[in-house]
């Protein structure tokens, strides 16, 4: 059994400019919300807004003085591991014990008994995906200034910049990132897209683009974005995504997949959905072929998310590999909950499966449960979360419309049941200075 060792790395060199004008009004703490004057000051990381760049075009091939292969990357642990420093989490999540799971997938588990005692309840309905925004609700307007690490924005000029001080013009809502006080894993943030306008937690074209652009920004295939919907297991109605720097390969990165959708008239050669094989969620994968752009794989899964929420159809979304690959798994086990269809004893473990545990790696909150976990345990825990394949089969074809696919003819000869080559999983990029993890 191989046990995970966490290693902080960095130790932040970035000073940033101590805000002005964040004067409370009546709320006792400086804030983003409307209760505190904004911030007139804020780090900002201007990101390079290329929509046209081809999607295969390697980040870390491009001339050193194009871009700053992994500043952002250095960046934002290093300030994470300052807020550390500062005690501003509300456990040390460097500390919980995380093991690979013996078998062939290579599932992870996590023991974190503070993010179950500590983490803010559910506060809304989970039977919709689609729910007005409640500012009477916990919101991230209602953030510590003190936990925003910095802001993400397009840049003006196709390159990127960074300025530890920019001042943030009146009336703009920023997207900033954030630290995640009750963090699952090493370098946990938030990206939280035009923080003020409060954004109900549903995916749309422009807040989709920025976390693709974050996730190519970091260029570490360790470090994936995730999104959970309302009614799988998103904890607040607020937009925001999540990322993390954990250095194993996900299982679902590894899964076995199948092309069965396409790009109209390209015959299979543009952006490409395929299907998940020898994996206990039916999920979707998307990537950009030959001549698709990062717009191009940006609007097939918007298109796509936008069909599902509209249909009220609960969904997880990974960015893995630097932007170049995206999984879409549609997901049931809040309705089978309500239905009374799941098994006692996984309900007994109060594992509410995110797009983490979907994608591998099992956050457990009871220490049996950790030192019993087994390939077993997580795979029947995801198969319940899996839609069954006649509800698949009608999710594809919402996708094919919505994203305007058609199907490719499948190879007969891959057989779904049988052992079949894993996928390639990510490999560690040769600039990064050392993994977030070592293996023991």
């Amino acid at each position: 059994m191989l046990t995970i060792k966490r290693v902080p790395t960095l130790v932040s060199n970035y000073q940033e400019d101590v805000p002005e004008g964040g004067n409370v009004v009546d709320c006792g703490r400086k804030c983003l919300g409307k209760c505190c004057m904004p911030v007139s000051r804020l780090p900002l990381y201007a990101f390079k807004n290329d929509d046209n760049e081809p999607i295969e075009n390697d980040i870390h091939t491009l001339p050193e003085e194009e871009c700053q292969i992994s500043f952002l990357n250095n960046l934002m642990l290093g300030l994470w591991e300052e807020r550390m420093s500062q005690g501003l989490f509300r456990y040390d999540v460097t500390a919980c014990e995380t093991k690979v799971i013996p078998g062939r997938h290579g599932f992870i588990a996590q023991l974190n008994e503070g993010r179950h005692l500590k983490k803010r309840p559910t506060e809304f309905h989970i039977d919709k995906v689609l729910q007005p925004f409640d500012e009477r609700k916990f919101n991230f307007t209602k953030v510590g200034q003190e936990e925003v690490l910095f802001r993400f924005e397009p840049s003006t000029d196709y390159k990127s910049h960074y300025s530890s001080g920019m001042g943030v013009d009146a009336g703009i809502s920023p997207s900033i990132v954030a630290i995640n006080v009750s963090p699952i894993e090493y370098g946990h943030v938030l990206l939280i897209p035009r923080v003020l306008d409060c954004l109900p937690q549903r995916i749309d074209r422009d807040s989709f683009t920025i976390a693709l652009h974050f996730a190519r920004e970091l260029a570490d295939p360790f470090f994936r974005v995730g999104y959970n919907s309302l009614g799988a297991f998103a904890t607040i109605n607020h937009l925001h995504f999540q990322a993390y720097c954990l250095s194993v390969p996900f299982p679902v990165e590894k899964a076995p997949i199948r092309k069965i959708l396409a790009r109209k008239g390209l015959g299979g050669t543009g952006m490409i959905v395929s299907k998940l094989l020898n994996y206990p969620v039916r999920g979707f994968v998307f990537e950009g072929g030959s001549g698709s752009t990062v717009r191009d794989l940006s609007d097939a899964v918007v298109n796509s998310c936008i069909s599902l929420q509209n249909k009220n159809i609960p969904f997880n979304i990974l960015i893995a590999q630097c932007g170049k690959k995206i999984f879409l798994l549609p997901q049931c086990y809040a309705e089978k909950q309500a239905l009374g269809a799941v098994d006692q004893e996984l309900l007994d473990t109060e594992v509410n499966p995110t797009v983490w545990e979907i994608s591998g790696h099992m956050v457990l909150k009871r220490t049996k449960d950790y030192n019993d976990a087994s390939e077993e345990y997580a795979w029947k825990l995801l198969s319940e979360v899996s839609l069954s394949e006649e509800r698949f089969e009608g999710v594809k074809g919402y996708i094919s419309e919505a994203a305007d696919l058609q199907e490719i003819g499948e190879d007969k000869s891959i057989n779904p049941e049988k052992e079949i080559p894993d996928s390639p999983g990510p490999q560690v990029a040769s600039h990064m200075p050392q993994d977030c993890l070592v293996l023991h």
